[in-house]
């Protein structure tokens, strides 16, 4: 495994010309558009075939572009060196995560990244100390897990990974063992998932109330940053499930296609003051059990996907049902937050988007010489 050391040694002797590198998925546009705003420059790199829309009509974000036949090609030694040759930041995203691989961004992988490398493992829920452990950990709620199917005795959400599509899952909807049985084995007749992947899944309770997911920034340089800032609210656009929800009931009852939660998109959402707190007490108890269980912690974006339902108190509280230990993806976050124009006063600069204050950091990072704090 990379020792830590090894990638400040690195970064140590990039100086103050640095570049910021991304994979080109997910929210590479994202990355870009914050890093080339700074004045910063930027590589991109490319799977061959889904290359065009940062080589063509992207290519204004990115100086550089590295097109391999696979993604996962980008932890090969060769393609490790140019980058450093660069003086790369690299800000890793889901798709990095999926298509690098876990044991290669941790072995092979040598370039300084802007975020937590080991923590990217624990977004998988097959993983040991993953991100429901991590919940647990920190005292966060999140919603009750089933151990069997057999154990279901209320509304239901499950997640199963798909069968074709390691970047999605697929979810149904369960109110009794039998319920889960039909519709689970259903699924697999139609190839959507694995018989194994079904009945290994994930099973919670459905946290029945709003969603929210709530982005927030860990810094690194905490004396010169704080902990963290809150960036804003989204929730997100999923297919086919949305185009059901705006048909009325009686021809949602004549469709018989499987539901999918696929995100295909993001909208912005606010909350009212008096909730705020609750995203925040999390977020914090969150920062808190990262630097315990994986040091140094949660570095750069990261964001808390859950739902406001109302507790056996009577009180709405704040359910955790997903954690993001990376970019977000969450483009809308920046036209949309209103906490954008909080953070641009709170700095006395800028910040139009939440990747705006992870490039904040990086530059003061390589500016004052404290680059290999912020890495990995």
């Amino acid at each position: 495994m990379i020792r830590r050391e090894e990638i400040q040694e690195i970064a140590s002797q990039y100086g103050k010309g640095i570049t910021i590198g991304v994979l080109g998925s997910h929210s590479a546009e994202e990355v870009g558009m914050a890093a080339k705003a700074a004045g910063l420059k930027t590589v991109v790199v490319c799977q061959k075939g889904r290359e065009e829309l940062y080589t063509n009509y992207s290519h204004h974000l990115f100086d550089e572009a590295i097109v391999l036949d696979k993604f996962s090609h980008i932890t090969k030694p060769a393609v490790v060196e140019e980058l450093i040759g660069m003086g790369t930041v690299f800000v890793p995203n889901r798709s990095f995560a999926v298509y690098a691989g876990y044991d290669a961004i941790e072995n092979d992988f040598k370039v300084p990244m802007y975020g937590n490398r080991w923590m990217l493992r624990a977004e998988e829920r097959s993983a040991p100390r993953n991100q429901y452990w991590l919940l647990e950990e920190g005292g966060i709620r999140f919603p009750k897990a089933f151990k069997s199917y057999k154990d279901i005795d209320r509304l239901a959400i499950v997640k199963v990974q798909q069968k074709e599509h390691p970047l999605e899952r697929a979810f149904f909807y369960p109110a009794s063992p039998e319920e889960f049985v039909e519709q689970g084995e259903a699924l697999v007749e139609d190839g959507v998932i694995s018989k194994e992947g079904l009945y290994s899944a994930r099973i919670e309770e459905f946290a029945l109330g709003p969603r929210f997911n709530a982005n927030f920034q860990a810094y690194a340089l905490q004396d010169k940053f704080g902990r963290l800032d809150f960036a804003g609210l989204e929730d997100r656009i999923q297919t086919n499930i949305g185009g059901m929800l705006n048909l009325p009931a009686r021809e949602q009852l004549k469709l018989s296609a499987h539901l999918k939660n696929e995100e295909v998109g993001h909208k912005g959402v606010t909350m009212r003051e008096s909730l705020k707190p609750k995203l925040y007490s999390a977020a914090e108890k969150f920062i808190d059990v990262a630097k315990r269980e994986y040091a140094p912690g949660m570095i750069g974006l990261f964001s808390l996907q859950g739902a406001m339902p109302y507790g056996e108190n009577g009180k709405p509280e704040f359910v955790v049902f997903d954690v993001s230990p990376r970019v977000p993806g969450a483009p809308c976050v920046g036209p949309t937050s209103p906490e954008m124009r909080r953070l641009s006063l709170k700095w006395g600069r800028a910040i139009e988007a939440p990747l705006d204050l992870s490039i904040m950091e990086i530059m003061e990072a390589a500016s004052s010489g404290r680059l290999s704090e912020a890495v990995t």
